[in-house]
């Protein structure tokens, strides 16, 4: 994702920050997935109203991909709006491994300039094909609850990354098409990026 993107733009890329902001105007529904992602049998939440998946084909090594996604401290290495992670637990990412991840927030209409303080408990794993984590994005004015998981299949030309993600909360259940739109902007450019840093780390050095 270019960094030369205005502000509103930038906020597409928060896939837990941006689902409550600028809840001001409606936006057409997105059509929801026939079946959900899972991760050893657990999926996203079932009830939620807020919802978004997308995929996307990396042309780099399964373990590039693996190793970027999961060395959560390294986020803002790559993430253009991860501002700070801090892993809360030490050793192999594993079922009970929690980091602590923060972004800023500008002021719009819905609520004020803020930090949103992210805590994500992975709830299950399974090495080089999916994750799973739950957790409370906090700011000012601000509370999602969100399940998140993911996919990673190796296939011609490379790895198929597929994510899929549920929001829960007041303010996003007030405005659940828009929600559902920011959202899925926000896994998108996600991937963008992650596309983006594994391909450059994979290119031959001349």
């Amino acid at each position: 994702m270019s960094r030369t993107r205005t502000t509103t733009a930038a906020l597409l890329a928060l896939p837990l920050a941006a689902a409550a902001l600028l809840a001001t105007a409606a936006a057409p529904a997105t059509a929801r997935p026939a079946s959900s992602l899972t991760c050893q049998g657990k999926g996203v939440d079932s009830k939620a109203l807020v919802r978004a998946r997308t995929e996307t084909v990396i042309d780099a090594p399964l373990s590039t991909v693996w190793k970027l996604q999961t060395d959560v401290e390294r986020w803002p290495d790559w993430q253009t709006h991860v501002t700070s992670t801090d892993r809360l637990d030490h050793g192999p990412f594993r079922p009970g491994s929690a980091f602590r991840w923060t972004t800023p927030v500008p002021p719009n209409p819905a609520t004020p300039a803020t930090s949103l303080d992210i805590t994500s408990t992975v709830r299950q794993v399974e090495r080089g094909s999916c994750i799973r984590w739950t957790g409370p994005a906090v700011g000012e004015g601000l509370h999602i609850d969100g399940v998140h998981v993911w996919s990673f299949q190796k296939v011609r030309g490379g790895v198929l990354v597929r994510t899929e993600e549920t929001h829960t909360g007041e303010q996003v259940d007030a405005n659940v098409p828009y929600a559902t739109e920011i959202l899925e902007q926000g896994l998108e450019a996600w991937l963008g990026e992650l596309k983006a840093a594994a391909e450059a780390r994979s290119c031959p050095r001349g």
